[in-house]
């Protein structure tokens, strides 16, 4: 009997797997803040690894009344796959072993990647940006940095239009042939201005040329008979999605990245 094939990151093939498939669950991952069940999917001798996050293991959030984490989590993917930039992995909502739940590719990270760090001094170094002090014991603080890196400058425009509330370090895959996940999206879309994120480098400054218009797209699709849309009303409210709109709009009216508004934390914590 031939081994199963296995299914990459960003692949229609692994979309209808993750639909399809069987879910048999291995174990639980034990970092996570809600259910998060580590499973392998299979179908038709396919087979690939992935996250199922039932509905029923999510703790209620008094500011996200609305939807579950696991239709927030999809909505994020939605958004990722209509910017052409694919930064979240193939997600869908489906049934499963504990019931409803948001089923999501497994990612392997590549550990040497080293996107944030810890620096002394009062400015980065070339090719990182600076985030803010951090308090690293004893008294000592050390300035927190992320690397000036294109992938993750994609990612702060759309943690933008998504709100996400809750970006941290450990939430970044960086994969061996170069490419950059992102995970972990159950607290995005409120209403009122939540970002909080890690990614504050390039606060203020323009946004890039593609940026610019993939938010373009992103407005057209988002509009009242827009491919987005229709995929989007299933997964979060209407006054979430007029939001989401408005968001699109603000970032083309400002063409810059946004800054912290002072009504939030700015960064999520522990940010890691």
């Amino acid at each position: 009997m031939s081994a199963p094939e296995r299914i990459p990151p960003r692949s229609v093939t692994g979309v209808d797997l993750l639909a399809d498939g069987e879910l048999t669950v291995r174990g639980r991952i034990r970092e996570a803040s809600n259910a998060a069940l580590y499973c392998t999917v299979s179908h038709e001798g396919r087979e690939a690894a992935c996250v199922y996050k039932p509905v029923a293991g999510e703790r209620p959030l008094w500011d996200f009344p609305d939807g579950t984490l696991a239709q927030r989590e999809v909505a994020a993917y939605e958004v990722s796959e209509a910017t052409g930039w694919g930064i979240v992995p193939p997600t869908v909502l489906r049934e499963g072993p504990y019931g409803e739940g948001m089923v999501q590719l497994w990612v392997e990270a590549a550990p040497e990647s080293e996107l944030l760090a810890l620096v002394d001094g009062e400015e980065p170094e070339p090719g990182w940006k600076a985030i803010g002090l951090a308090e690293v014991g004893e008294g000592r603080t050390a300035l927190l940095v992320h690397a000036d890196d294109e992938r993750l400058r994609r990612l702060a425009v759309l943690d933008a239009v998504i709100n996400n509330a809750d970006r941290k370090g450990g939430h970044l895959l960086p994969t061996a042939d170069g490419r950059l996940y992102a995970i972990d999206h159950g607290v995005t879309f409120n209403t009122e201005n939540k970002l909080r994120t890690l990614l504050w480098g390039w606060a203020g400054e323009p946004l890039a040329p593609e940026a610019v218009d993939v938010l373009k797209a992103l407005q057209e699709s988002l509009g009242d008979r827009g491919a987005l849309a229709a995929r989007l009303s299933g997964l979060i409210t209407a006054a979430e999605l007029d939001a989401t709109r408005a968001r699109v709009a603000v970032l083309l009216e400002s063409g810059r990245h946004p800054e912290p508004s002072g009504e939030w934390p700015a960064i999520p914590w522990p940010p890691v």
